[in-house]
């Protein structure tokens, strides 16, 4: 009888302990809704009557009496396109390098011991790094050109360990069937290893976007800030080679410099959707180039 006692009083002991657990995470998973919530709600309340076609199809003039980040999202846009450019073929060549070719060794540790390192610096050394050497020792000045380069960088390690990731994630029985069937290293590559990790190649790609949509500090010090919008289509390839701010430089010179709150958080609720859509594509492509979930 002592000993079914002791039995039922232990399980009610772990029964208790399982249901505080339980709520402690499901508070944990709420705070973070919560947070997110909040400062959205905070951010569009704040920031949402700035936000008009004027002030998306504009620029800021004094003489004309208007406020507009136009220039802002094409610098915005134009870095985008400059750094992925480069940016995911290198990252993917080097994760396929690493994870089908390289033998582990010495120089494998290495490049992996670098990877992480550049993951880990802060953003404003990869910028005054950028601007001494794009800047400075190549001539290139304060231009998108250089901000380009120098986030090429820092978005690197992001693209090529997400790659790496995704290559694990396919089944050794995929390449042994390859190999068994007369495939070629880079045949089953490019039609069997790369179209099963596209979800999350895709992944990494659109998180480097991400943060270079975001980025602000290594901005500041090699692409500059200035927000002239070109006038013809033709004028964009000159613009690669001048200074233009993003739209959160632009965000950061409003809420400190100029003391221009209203276009802050006007520029902050424009961020806050293109984060959103740059998630939901994320979401969709992933789900579109999922191999396994189809099968």
């Amino acid at each position: 009888m002592n000993e079914h006692t002791g039995i039922s009083a232990g399980f009610r002991k772990n029964r208790v302990s399982d249901i505080i657990l339980y709520i402690l995470i499901y508070l944990s998973a709420s705070l973070s809704v919560i947070i997110l919530a909040a400062i959205i709600i905070y951010v569009f309340f704040k920031g949402i009557h700035s936000v008009n076609l004027s002030f998306l199809t504009s620029v800021t003039s004094v003489l004309k009496g208007t406020v507009g980040i136009a220039g802002n999202i094409v610098n915005t846009l134009i870095i985008i396109i400059l750094t992925m450019i480069i940016a995911t073929p290198v990252g993917v060549g080097a994760a396929i390098y690493l994870n089908e070719y390289a033998k582990p060794g010495k120089l494998v540790n290495l490049i992996l011991f670098a990877t992480e390192t550049l993951s880990g610096i802060p953003s404003i050394i990869f910028g005054l790094f950028g601007m001494m050497f794009f800047g400075q020792t190549l001539g290139l000045g304060y231009s998108l050109l250089t901000g380009s380069l120098t986030l090429i960088l820092m978005v690197l390690p992001l693209i090529t360990r997400n790659t790496q990731e995704a290559l694990k994630t396919v089944p050794e029985s995929y390449r042994q069937g390859a190999v068994g069937l007369g495939a070629g290293k880079w045949y089953t590559i490019r039609t069997i290893l790369l179209p099963s990790s596209m979800p999350g190649i895709i992944t990494g790609v659109i998180l480097a976007i991400g943060r270079i949509v975001g980025e602000s500090a290594a901005l500041l010090f090699t692409a500059g800030s200035a927000k002239a919008l070109p006038k013809t289509i033709a004028g964009l390839f000159p613009k690669i080679f001048q200074s233009g701010g993003t739209m959160t430089v632009q965000l950061y010179l409003s809420a400190t410099s100029e003391g221009d709150f209203d276009t802050a958080f006007g520029v902050a609720v424009v961020l806050l959707i293109l984060v959103f859509l740059i998630n939901l594509g994320t979401k969709k492509l992933a789900a579109k180039y999922d191999v396994t979930r189809k099968k």
